[in-house]
């Protein structure tokens, strides 16, 4: 299978064409998704969106590499030998959902694909979503080995992790309508991010570790 974009001549409309369409697929989905309105919204025509990416197949790929590209450049850093488990942890807890705050489409095209369960998602399992986990999965049995972190199972711990951040943005309309306010907002995300940092502290860490 094709991946990515051709070479373009115009990166821009290349550009405008796959913030369209990731809001698109977003909302409705490769199926339900209609790349006439996806040209339109890009102040393009099918003819270039065609040509820059072939079908709607390889475009809707092509959002996914893109959003997935992001999150390796952005999450995916060479960790710091000499920081402990717990700021390793911390560091990439944030780097994840500063990452959600910033791509708040990711969680709901990611969800579409896992419950589509398409081979498009190998591909994402295989290249992006196994590594993460087992990066996060290293941090917490290094922690766990130097005593630092209570005696877990680092792979639930690790899905746990994750549900809870991915969560927050995959359902936030519905969780803003219960709170009666925007969660979404720069304070309710500093303040998000704040309590699950501390939830894990207290939830992970020994008690002399969270005294230090």
């Amino acid at each position: 299978m094709r991946r990515g974009r051709r070479k373009t001549e115009n990166p821009a409309t290349a550009r405008r064409i796959l913030a369209a369409a990731e809001q698109h697929f977003a909302a409705q989905g490769l199926a339900g998704a209609r790349t006439e309105q996806i040209a339109t919204a890009a102040h393009a025509n099918k003819a270039m969106l065609y040509y820059y990416f072939g079908d709607k197949r390889h475009l809707h790929r092509a959002v996914l590499e893109n959003l997935f590209r992001q999150l390796r450049s952005g999450v995916y850093q060479p960790q710091r030998e000499q920081s402990s488990p717990r700021e390793r942890l911390r560091e990439f807890i944030t780097a994840y959902f500063d990452f959600l705050a910033s791509h708040p489409n990711y969680p709901r095209l990611v969800h579409r694909e896992a419950m589509e369960s398409t081979k498009e998602f190998d591909w994402i399992v295989r290249q992006y979503l196994r590594p993460f986990h087992n990066q996060l999965v290293r941090t917490l049995e290094q922690g766990i080995a130097s005593g630092e972190f209570r005696s877990v199972d680092p792979h639930d711990t690790a899905f746990t992790i994750m549900g809870m951040t991915t969560s927050y943005f995959a359902a936030a309309a519905i969780f803003s309508q219960v709170a009666g306010h925007n969660l979404l907002t720069p304070h309710a995300l500093a303040a998000r991010k704040q309590a699950l940092l501390e939830f894990l502290d207290h939830g992970l860490s020994r008690t002399k570790a969270r005294a230090r």
